[in-house]
């Protein structure tokens, strides 16, 4: 019998695993949670959904962290493919790359907190 809890179910597409193991869309997911798995790097994420693009001294101002250390962030997020930088004369403006990631960065908060409630 299904757990009255659970809420939704999930539908995932049908997705192969390659000979070696994993499909490459699982390894591409990992490597995106990766990227997302630091609690500044997710705030950057929330922010740039909430504000939309942003440089990183707004970003700095709105976290009030270092600059150095929202830049390293920011690399990463860069690399992931999480987030783009459009270069607008000396400032370079982040924004999400798509509206996926600011989904999946909700969703986590949302769990989170509820967990939070029930403990």
């Amino acid at each position: 019998m299904p757990d009255p809890a659970v809420h939704h179910v999930h539908s995932y597409p049908a997705v192969r695993e390659s000979s070696r193991g994993t499909a490459p869309s699982f390894v591409a997911a990992g490597e995106l949670l990766k990227a997302l798995a630091a609690p500044l790097r997710a705030h950057l994420v929330s922010l740039l959904d909430e504000h939309g693009p942003m440089c990183v001294h707004e970003l700095v101002e709105s976290l009030d962290v270092a600059q150095p250390l929202v830049s390293q962030h920011l690399r990463i997020l860069r690399a992931a493919g999480v987030v783009v930088g459009d270069r607008h004369g000396r400032e370079v403006r982040y924004r999400l790359a798509d509206e996926h990631i600011a989904h999946i960065v909700a969703d986590a908060v949302t769990h989170a907190q509820e967990h939070l409630h029930r403990h």
